[in-house]
């Protein structure tokens, strides 16, 4: 859907990085992988993905005009976004200047994305992220700014419109659970449990009940400015 748009390149973490946040590899050098084409493998995160893709490595031929991280399988939503490494990516291009956005799409049989049996259809948010890049691309757009864009698991005629939302709250329901002990060391798993979370209007979870595409408009100050005089 992107493609009529002008020309797309694809950096892509080399292996799965659900829930690696914003972290970037400092621990030793990223490796790169021509795949063919316009795409490329990374072995770090999606933040780094975004680093090399802005700077003048050689990877691309020019740097992009816009990012669009995504689409992860899976949504992210209300506290969701400071764990998700397919918002931190966007984040990486709203911190180096660029316009971003990020996106997410429900499973239309609502299962999870690592059960092997969740099922998508992205057609309806592609076709809407499309129309969405050349405004956010504009000029006029603010640079501070991201997008965080969620689609229901629906098809395109299931989706009842789009609509802009603010961050809600999750309740995550998670056990920390001993699997075994060997030699001294225990396993445990942790995250298990699919979170809830507080029903509220205009929030992006409401959105997506209501089978409605929701975009959230995210920044990085996180100050909190009534505290500021608190303090």
């Amino acid at each position: 859907e992107l493609a009529p748009l002008g020309d797309v390149f694809v950096v892509a973490p080399e292996h799965e990085q659900s829930a690696s946040s914003h972290r970037i590899t400092l621990s030793g050098p990223l490796r790169h992988r021509a795949l063919g084409g316009s795409f490329h493998a990374v072995d770090g995160t999606p933040a780094d993905c975004v680093y090399i893709a802005l700077n003048l490595t050689g990877l691309l031929p020019r740097r992009p005009d816009v990012i669009v991280s995504g689409i992860n399988h899976g949504l992210n939503l209300g506290d969701d976004v400071t764990y998700s490494g397919t918002v931190a990516a966007a984040f990486e291009g709203v911190l180096l200047g660029w316009p971003s956005i990020a996106v997410s799409q429900q499973a239309t049989n609502r299962e999870h994305w690592d059960t092997g049996t969740a099922h998508y259809d992205f057609r309806g948010v592609c076709n809407f992220v499309a129309n969405l890049v050349p405004r956010v691309a504009d000029p006029s757009f603010p640079r501070h700014m991201l997008l965080n864009v969620n689609a229901p698991g629906e098809a395109p005629d299931g989706l009842r419109g789009a609509v802009a939302t603010r961050l809600g709250r999750r309740i995550y329901n998670d056990e920390l659970q001993l699997q075994e002990e060997v030699d001294g060391r225990r396993k445990y798993l942790i995250y298990g449990d699919s979170p809830g979370h507080h029903v509220e209007q205009g929030t992006d979870f409401a959105a997506i009940e209501d089978l409605r595409i929701s975009v959230t408009p995210l920044h990085f100050d996180l100050t909190d400015t009534v505290g500021v005089g608190q303090v």
